[in-house]
């Protein structure tokens, strides 16, 4: 279970909650333009664009689970299980593996006019990566600087949808999930009237009662109407620290504290990163469970022009600031 988000103040936003029962051993990964992608059916590529992202990195290959490259397109894969079905090899197609989606994109695209396009030449194959890292069902949030789409491999075939809400969460499909935003057009910001009975004499009797109705739950459904209504009324500001700031305040509007869904016997799902990239400047901030700072890692400050990933261990350990 995640959520993705996309919005806009001086520069353009993007990012994420990954919620899981467990990690990987995530790191931030930033990959040069000289690094030499392998593909599993297509040639290799080693001039490409760069990206930074959060990936676990196995035998020098990052599976990255959210990324952005140096022109700004942003994506992110979301758990989207049950509804997600890749193919066998299908001869005059481009074939790709589910973990070379996110990569496969950010080296070739620049904006979102060219990932459409792109996929109208895709299949997506069976291949895990390994025997042990069996693929993925995701569907992927991808944002430039003007829109985002939602991108879904479906037993139909791979499904493009507009995305004028710019997040996206996991089960049902983005145009259930899209429909469903009508039943919740009457929640405010404000305070409501009454219009029970005017024969009733009714009184908004605390702050907030024009929200009453917007889903508190964990479910995927619930978080996409929470997300979106708490990104649409947030103030945003237009420096980077006020903008940043927000950003992780409306994630945490959905964030999952562990014990609050079970997923096993004594295995709880919960939001064990945050991130934030800044699309114009090519920084991305995070925060993990087990700490609230926020660090910031730029991809500009390193040689993009290396042949090697440029890795940084997430930091986990939280810091406090004694004031006496």
């Amino acid at each position: 279970m995640c959520t993705g988000l996309a919005f806009d103040s001086n520069d353009f936003y993007f990012g994420r909650n990954l919620d899981y029962d467990f990690s990987y051993g995530e790191s931030i990964v930033i990959c040069p333009r000289n690094y030499n992608f392998k593909f599993r059916y297509l040639d290799s590529n080693d001039n490409h664009y760069a990206m930074i992202g959060v990936a676990h990195v196995i035998n020098d290959y990052p599976l990255f689970y959210d990324a952005m490259n140096e022109k700004g397109l942003c994506i992110a894969g979301l758990n989207f299980v049950g509804n997600t079905v890749y193919n066998n090899y299908i001869e005059n197609k481009i074939n790709i593996t589910s973990f070379e989606i996110i990569p496969y994109i950010l080296i070739n695209c620049q904006n979102i006019k060219e990932v459409k396009s792109l996929f109208k030449k895709i299949n997506v194959t069976l291949d895990g990566f390994s025997e042990s890292l069996k693929p993925s069902q995701l569907h992927y949030l991808i944002s430039d600087n003007r829109q985002s789409i939602v991108l879904e491999i479906r037993k139909d075939g791979i499904k493009i949808f507009d995305n004028p809400y710019g997040v996206l969460t996991n089960n049902p499909p983005f145009e259930i999930q899209s429909f469903n935003v009508n039943n919740y057009m009457k929640m405010s910001n404000k305070n409501p009237k009454n219009e029970f009975s005017k024969k009733l004499k009714l009184i908004d009797y605390s702050r907030g009662q024009g929200a009453i109705g917007i889903p508190g739950d964990l479910s995927s459904m619930s978080r996409f109407v929470k997300v979106l209504f708490t990104k649409v009324n947030a103030l945003i500001g237009l420096d980077e620290e006020t903008s940043v700031n927000q950003f992780f305040h409306i994630l945490l509007s959905v964030e999952q504290q562990k014990g609050v869904c079970e997923v096993s016997k004594n295995m709880y799902e919960y939001t064990i990163y945050s991130n934030c990239y800044n699309a114009n400047k090519g920084i991305m901030y995070y925060k993990t469970y087990d700490s609230f700072d926020i660090n910031k890692v730029d991809m500009f400050k390193e040689d993009l022009n290396k042949k090697e990933l440029i890795v940084f261990e997430m930091k986990n350990k939280c810091s406090f600031a004694n004031q006496n």
